[in-house]
């Protein structure tokens, strides 16, 4: 298969080119190779898709499919129209922020109301964070109109080797550490994950296969406790396990704990149930349809190995040490 990799230098698109390699794939990468360099076998193709001739270089080139994970829509429609009859299938990764409603459980793709698509006069390169979603969705409508068998990969929360937000590779780092460890809300609230790896092998073998249909690519979701269980089982074999000290949402929300990522946050961790429905989606559509799914000690081990010559990876999410030691503090004196 001749796969154009649309991007393909930083985190998944870089692990959508190492796995199509790995499958004996040719491997055309469009990127402007800023983010990263593409994996060893693959071909870069020095692009900027923020010309709108950017994409000229690759005129007259045939592709058994296409793999895209821009946020940005008139890239997306810049690419179907300048690849147009000559792309076999189209893969595009979009995101869970495209649904309207992140309160309520268990929605599925076919079904779960979504965000209005970002109107065409907002559609710049210089996108705030607050469009994510609408932009996603307005890429997605692209795409489906393009005529070509596609999918539309909806995917959730992205763990694994090369991340560079920190949301998962907090918890890989601080329960390697182990000790007395924070974890917020209840055991039993639900978290939801994919490795990154787990959708690229999706994403090629979907493009062997022309599958085409939107789904939720991530993991059934499990309780925190059992999230946090798998995690230091990958970075703590058998050495003691950490000790795990729950504090609920609205003590946190007092201390000035953020939810998710960025500065003083606890990543994996939303408010509920006004998002009760963000880590609970419905995946079973894409299990059924191939999607596999590694144990979460995997990715965690893994991580943990990348962080060892990346500790940059940890820069943008999670407490600090001091943070977290002050927050217990409080929480065991307002025990006391």
């Amino acid at each position: 298969m001749r796969l154009l990799i649309l991007g393909g230098t930083a985190f998944l698109g870089r692990a959508v080119a190492t796995h199509a390699l790995s499958a004996g794939h040719e491997v055309i990468c469009a990127a402007r190779g800023r983010s990263g360099s593409v994996p060893p076998g693959a071909q870069l193709v020095p692009v900027d898709r923020d010309d709108p001739d950017g994409l000229a270089v690759l005129d007259g080139g045939q592709y058994d499919a296409v793999v895209d994970v821009s946020r940005h829509p008139l890239h997306v429609r810049r690419a179907v129209a300048a690849l147009a009859g000559r792309v076999g299938h189209w893969g595009f990764v979009s995101t869970g922020n495209v649904y309207a409603d992140d309160s309520t459980p268990g929605q599925r793709a076919g079904t779960a109301p979504l965000r209005e698509p970002l109107p065409a006069e907002k559609d710049d390169v210089a996108l705030e964070l607050e469009n994510y979603g609408p932009a996603k969705v307005a890429c997605e409508r692209s795409v489906l109109a393009s005529g070509v068998p596609a999918l539309i990969a909806r995917v959730g929360l992205l763990v694994g080797p090369r991340d560079p937000s920190g949301r998962f590779a907090y918890w890989p780092d601080r329960l390697a550490r182990g000790g007395e460890v924070l974890a917020p809300g209840d055991p039993a609230d639900p978290v939801q994950w994919i490795d990154a790896r787990d959708v690229a092998a999706f994403l090629i073998a979907a493009a062997q296969r022309r599958l085409a249909g939107v789904f939720d690519v991530v993991g059934a979701p499990v309780p925190r406790a059992e999230f946090l269980a798998g995690v230091a089982a990958g970075v703590r074999g058998e050495r003691e396990q950490p000790r795990l000290t729950w504090v609920p949402q609205a003590f946190l929300a007092e201390q000035a704990v953020n939810p998710w990522a960025g500065p003083r946050s606890l990543p994996l961790w939303l408010p509920l149930p006004e998002y009760g429905g963000f880590l609970t989606r419905d995946a079973s559509a894409a299990l059924a349809a191939g999607l596999t799914t590694r144990p979460v000690s995997d990715s965690a081990r893994d991580t943990l190995a990348w962080l060892a010559d990346h500790p940059e990876g940890l820069e943008r999410a999670g407490l600090s040490a001091e943070d977290e030691a002050k927050v217990l503090a409080e929480w065991h004196a307002h025990q006391s």
